[in-house]
């Protein structure tokens, strides 16, 4: 990749990816919640509230922890070049070589 196309290329916005991590946390910290309270609920014997207090609890340490992780995560990333032009350059020459077969 030429000094060029470096600078010209897209990054990932901080704003990105942080609404990124926000909507995967959501997701990720739905299925802790669930996992949490089976768990609890069947093998501990505790009752509702009790489940439901210590499953909440549990999701709220993993959604923020996590969530911050993530984003340092997807930060780091950004800024690698490592795979971004691979995808494209690849692609580029298998469209080329099926539009030469079907030109033939």
């Amino acid at each position: 990749m030429t000094k060029k196309q470096k600078e010209n290329r897209l990054k990932e916005s901080p704003l990105r990816s942080l609404m990124k991590a926000f909507s995967w946390r959501i997701i990720a910290s739905l299925t802790t919640f669930l996992i949490s309270f089976v768990i609890f609920r069947n093998l501990m014997g505790k009752t509702l509230i009790e489940t439901l207090q210590t499953a909440g609890a549990i999701t709220g340490v993993d959604f923020f922890a996590k969530l911050i992780i993530y984003y340092l995560h997807e930060r780091i990333w950004t800024n690698i070049d490592w795979g971004k032009s691979w995808r494209r350059a690849a692609w580029k020459r298998k469209y080329r070589n099926a539009h030469k077969t079907l030109a033939q």
